[in-house]
């Protein structure tokens, strides 16, 4: 995530406003073998971080819980509540046009890049031109409600932790990518999820709002739009 994405995640909200995004998650099989793939690099159950200054940098990310694993579709930031009946309102027009479609992850790399990581995450393989063109047409149906178009291009990924100002960061990216390298997983993308966020008391927990099934009759392919 940028900067200006970061400070709006974490800028004290105003009275009626709640942290909110739009999201993929994972299937129950995706998830487990995500989560163990974190637990072996050293990520705590619960996430956040190993407080052990001799641990290895992988295990002093500050790691995602692995109950919050997900592909986010569209970051809205802090947004008044009385918005919310809009914002489900566009995520479930979005939803009805969009057929279910496979998703797998393989691979993994850092933004902004491997040298200089702030986050760690884990490829999409197949399905992400699918997820690209669900994030397009819900980008669409918010813009007819009047959000405005989100802050860059959509880059289909599953974030795992963070990692600016950890020491030896690189390495533990590249341990990831080590770790990754055979990873291969896939689940079917059947639904669309508004969270909020919940911050303070360790690593952030994200409450479902509104879920939203995709409703489309057949697979398109896999190259094409939804």
């Amino acid at each position: 995530m940028s900067g200006g994405r970061a400070d709006r995640w974490v800028h004290p909200l105003a009275p009626g406003e709640r942290r909110l995004f739009i999201a993929v998650p994972l299937g129950d099989a995706a998830r487990l073998a995500v989560a163990h793939l974190m637990a072996g690099l050293g990520a705590p159950p619960e996430g956040g971080r190993d407080p052990d200054p001799n641990a290895p940098p992988s295990a002093r990310l500050r790691w995602v819980r692995s109950t919050n694993l997900h592909l986010t579709l569209r970051f809205l930031g802090a947004t008044p509540a009385g918005a919310i009946p809009a914002l489900e309102a566009a995520i479930d027009r979005t939803a009805r046009a969009a057929a279910p479609f496979e998703a797998r992850l393989s691979g993994a790399g850092a933004f902004p890049s491997p040298a200089r990581p702030r986050a760690v995450f884990l490829r999409v393989d197949a399905g992400a031109a699918r997820l690209a063109a669900l994030a397009d047409r819900l980008t669409a149906e918010l813009a007819a409600g009047g959000w405005p178009p989100g802050g860059r291009p959509f880059e289909a990924h599953l974030t795992l932790a963070r990692s600016d100002g950890v020491p030896g960061a690189p390495a533990a990216v590249q341990a990831l990518a080590e770790a990754a390298a055979t990873l291969d997983t896939a689940w079917i993308v059947d639904r669309m999820v508004l969270f909020e966020s919940l911050l303070g008391g360790g690593p952030a927990r994200y409450v479902p709002l509104r879920s939203a099934p995709l409703e489309g009759t057949a697979l398109q392919d896999p190259g094409g739009a939804l």
